[in-house]
């Protein structure tokens, strides 16, 4: 797809992390964004960021709120026209607990803003993406969806949904001119742990030893492989070794994340 001139809504817009840098790396190449989020001071630092004039619009928006999303494509399509793409980046884990342990509202709330808030998403501007010329549809999943994660099984859950979700996106569209493409970040430079109202605890330690990707670098290959109308892209070394594990040595692999997490949560 060529973005020039071309319409996106990102979820997530207002974080300091992928989706902030998916909105500017847009922008750069001379797309409008509508960019929402939940904080309107996060989606304010993003507008402060990118002197682009009118072909940014910020909205504080609860994309769990189905009603509230199913309005948005003609709130969008009001101030930049017909919506040519869609990139759900907006994500929260919880906080590390084992699932015995962890409450049924955590895991609600995860599985609401991470698979019904991209479901949401999708159903609301699917319709209009099939009577474009060329449409992108972009889901962040994670390598937590790769291989189980102890103390993040709910959010691997929820991720491994997003998953399958587009996997199917992606089978029912085949022949349409509407690309999907699924995204497996690994770990990447952001606060979604501030972002969730998670307190990483005795983790921050062991998490700021290990190697990230910086989040502008996610933004530009998930801005890429809207390009290239890429199907699947793992960003970080990290996320495309457990991707080969998950495949060739499930077992082994669970083996190993669950070893290391033990390590780090001490």
């Amino acid at each position: 797809m060529d973005i020039t001139g071309k319409v996106f809504v990102v979820t997530g817009g207002g974080g300091n992390g992928i989706g902030r840098e998916v909105v500017l790396a847009l922008l750069a190449k001379g797309a409008e964004v509508a960019a929402l989020d939940l904080s309107e001071e996060g989606l304010a630092a993003t507008a402060g960021l990118a002197d682009v004039g009118d072909r940014l619009t910020t909205h504080a928006i609860d994309i769990t709120d189905r009603g509230v999303i199913e309005k948005l494509p003609e709130r969008v399509a009001s101030v930049h026209g017909a919506v040519d793409g869609l990139v759900n980046v907006a994500g929260i884990i919880h906080t590390f607990t084992p699932i015995n342990e962890l409450s049924f509202a955590a895991i609600e709330r995860v599985m609401n803003v991470n698979f019904w808030g991209t479901v949401n998403t999708v159903k609301a501007f699917l319709p209009g993406f099939l009577t474009r010329p060329a449409a992108s549809i972009v889901n962040v999943s994670s390598m937590g969806a790769l291989v189980p994660f102890p103390g993040q099984s709910a959010y691997g859950a929820s991720k491994a949904a997003v998953k399958l979700f587009t996997e199917g996106l992606y089978a029912e569209l085949r022949g349409t001119a509407v690309a999907v493409t699924l995204v497996f970040p690994g770990a990447v430079g952001t606060d979604i742990a501030g972002n969730s109202g998670v307190d990483m605890g005795a983790a921050v330690g062991s998490a700021g030893a290990m190697k990230m990707t910086a989040a502008v670098s996610a933004g530009a290959q998930i801005v890429a492989a809207i390009e290239k109308g890429s199907y699947k892209v793992r960003i970080g070394s990290d996320a495309k070794m457990l991707d080969r594990l998950s495949r060739l040595m499930p077992q082994r692999a669970t083996g190993i994340i669950a070893d290391q997490m033990k390590k780090m949560m001490g």
